[in-house]
């Protein structure tokens, strides 16, 4: 924790849109004029591409930056095997899939000196990350400040904080985001994860199949859901820095470390669309019945993966956000439900609007594919009688990681100390009500 940092992230200013051709330079002039790779880039830097998709992906779906730096990617020497900790990477093969409905309590407090890399702790995914498909859910936790460089070959990360704020110090520039908020790091980009606070909590999506993207909004039109102005990319920032610096690289399932002699950090000035991103959940547009019925929580997709088949996406990150239930005749808490996706949720603060108890911010639960779920006993009870007035949902801040395959457990997950026993016991003593007419 350093005041320093805090400081920093509170002053920080950002280039705004989500899939925006973005430019940037640290140093006036260090970006070239009408070319991407002059003869001599400007000030003396090195011109690299970072590509984020193939060359030949269509230009809607093409992601790629062009990086000025003080020293290429290339000057690194051999990288070579690191311990994984409690990290793990799709295909996952140590379990089976469970169909039973589970439900974690926060990680326990990690021993001291533990950074956000070594923090990391795989619940389990699905896919095969050397395909670049499917996706892992990881949780962190974290009492000291990384001192390395990281980055991930197999996938972007979305990094979901619950408790302390970040400071992301990225090739691109720096991020803040606290409690509430998203960061978006995309696949391959190195950064540096600060706290802001003697501790920080949360959860990650690692997303190996296509880029996230903002949804298609369809008959909702124009407007609404996530708004592509509000996502902050970095202004460029560079550490001009000799001397040993470790950088780790995960790359197929294992983590690889080298020695740099300088802080791989050293972009000047940058142009493109492959960057990362911080966005507040609480700028969510909400979009909600007005008449009756309970709509799909796709109306509450933030970011989308999608797969080969139209709709059907490899990972959709959806949130929770404050909003207004004005149902008439409704059961207005989420309904009952089987689902041919797969939701792992987490909560970020307060309370979650379809679970009473035992459902606490840092904690997740997992309803794998076609696993029935649904409101607790004393949330259906409550809500069947409740008086239909406008109701205002502010007090909790709730997301979800939806995927197309089942979520696959760790063994340390499969077999944690704070996985909840008894979970089931929520849904007993739903009465029989039914009473035939006749």
């Amino acid at each position: 924790m350093s005041g320093d940092a805090r400081k920093t992230a509170e002053g920080l200013s950002y280039l705004l849109g989500f899939g925006n051709e973005h430019t940037s330079e640290a140093v006036p002039g260090a970006l070239p004029e009408g070319r991407n790779s002059p003869q001599r880039a400007p000030l003396g830097l090195y011109a690299e591409q970072l590509s984020g998709s193939a060359f030949t992906e269509p230009r809607s779906h093409n992601r790629r930056s062009w990086l000025y730096r003080i020293r290429p990617s290339a000057a690194h020497p051999a990288f070579t095997r690191m311990d994984n900790g409690a990290l793990r990477t799709a295909p996952f093969t140590e379990s089976v899939p469970d169909p039973n409905r589970l439900r974690w309590n926060p990680l326990p407090d990690p021993a001291t000196g533990t950074d956000f890399l070594a923090g990391l702790w795989t619940l389990g995914g699905n896919g095969d990350a050397t395909q670049r498909a499917g996706m892992a859910v990881h949780l962190y936790s974290a009492n000291t400040s990384m001192d390395r460089v990281f980055s991930d070959a197999d996938g972007e990360l979305l990094i979901v904080p619950e408790r302390g704020g970040l400071l992301l110090r990225t090739e691109f520039g720096l991020l803040h985001a606290e409690p509430g908020h998203v960061a978006l790091i995309p696949r391959g980009v190195r950064f540096r994860v600060e706290l802001l606070d003697a501790t920080a909590r949360g959860y990650v999506c690692e997303n190996y199949g296509a880029p996230f993207q903002l949804p298609d909004l369809g008959p909702i039109g124009a407007n609404g859901l996530a708004n592509a102005r509000d996502f902050q990319a970095p202004v460029a920032a560079y550490e001009d820095v000799e001397g040993p610096v470790e950088v780790v690289n995960k790359y197929c399932g294992n983590l690889w470390r080298a020695t740099y002699g300088h802080s791989p950090l050293d972009v000047v000035a940058w142009h493109g669309n492959h960057v990362p991103y911080v966005y507040d959940l609480r700028r969510f547009n909400v979009i909600g019945t007005i008449s009756y019925d309970h709509p799909d929580p796709s109306i509450f997709t933030v970011l989308t993966s999608p797969s080969d088949t139209p709709g059907l996406a490899g990972v959709d990150f959806v949130v929770f956000a404050p909003r207004w239930l004005v149902g008439e005749d409704t059961f207005r808490p989420p309904y009952f439900h089987r689902n041919v996706m797969s939701e792992y949720m987490g909560l970020i603060e307060g309370a979650y609007d379809a679970k009473a108890e035992g459902f606490v911010p840092g904690g997740g639960s997992l309803h794998n594919m076609m696993s029935a779920h649904g409101p607790d006993r004393e949330t259906f009870d409550r809500a069947s009688a409740a008086e239909l007035r406008p109701q205002k949902i502010d007090d909790g801040l709730a997301f979800m990681f939806e995927t197309r395959w089942p979520v696959t457990l760790t063994p340390h997950a499969a077999g944690a100390d704070h996985l909840q026993h008894g979970y089931d016991d929520v849904w007993q003593g739903l009465e029989r009500h039914f009473r035939p007419l006749h």
